[in-house]
């Protein structure tokens, strides 16, 4: 027997407690905040990932465009000529161009697993390609590098420069929208391939 059964109605007002208890909690709000922002925290910081990565590629994007400007317009005044700047000098000097966002490493300026550079002279602007040198016609096959050369022309000669930076995308939320090299083994993909290109005739220098 508890104290409450001497008490008239003694078992009524311990059922009236415990049920006034169980409403009150579940009305309760304490702590409500923390639970929504446990719920919504990976979502929520995903999104903002997201953002920053894509921000961080454009980025990247514009200083590897900005490098191809600067390197082809040297080219064409004939600053750099196949004579005077071998194809590791000009990689370096390209690599100086993009370290503000881009570091390439020694084994990267001796053997190319990220960074690509193409410079050939044509006959004319209609024989220069216009499309991304791919293994197969697949739209997100890998890169084809094997003709890629450094062979500058002379004064007065058309020119294309290429060149191409494998940059690693490390959100999920991105991978399936801002890739474009998918492995063919079904394996998730993490390469977005920057691409920038600059077509030019070379001035007359001496």
């Amino acid at each position: 027997m508890t104290p409450d059964d001497d008490i008239p109605g003694g078992k009524t007002l311990v059922r009236r407690r415990a049920s006034g208890g169980l409403r009150e909690f579940v009305r309760s709000r304490d702590g409500t905040a923390a639970i929504e922002f446990a719920l919504l925290a990976i979502p929520y910081f995903l999104i903002i990932f997201a953002i920053l990565e894509t921000f961080v590629a454009f980025i990247a994007e514009q200083v590897v465009s900005n490098a191809v400007d600067t390197l082809s317009r040297q080219i064409r005044t004939g600053q750099i000529t196949a004579a005077n700047t071998n194809q590791q000098q000009f990689r370096q000097a390209f690599c100086n161009e993009i370290s503000v966002i881009i570091a390439c490493s020694a084994a990267e300026l001796a053997t190319p697993t990220n960074l690509y550079l193409d410079v050939e002279s044509y006959t004319t602007f209609a024989a220069m390609p216009t499309t991304i040198p791919r293994v197969s016609s697949n739209p997100y096959s890998d890169l084809n590098t094997t003709g890629f050369k450094y062979a500058p022309g002379g004064a007065q000669s058309y020119n294309m420069m290429r060149a191409y930076y494998r940059w690693q995308v490390i959100t999920d939320l991105l991978r399936p929208y801002l890739t474009t090299i998918r492995p063919t083994d079904g394996s998730m993909p993490t390469t977005y391939l920057i691409v920038a290109t600059a077509a030019f005739q070379n001035e007359n220098y001496p």
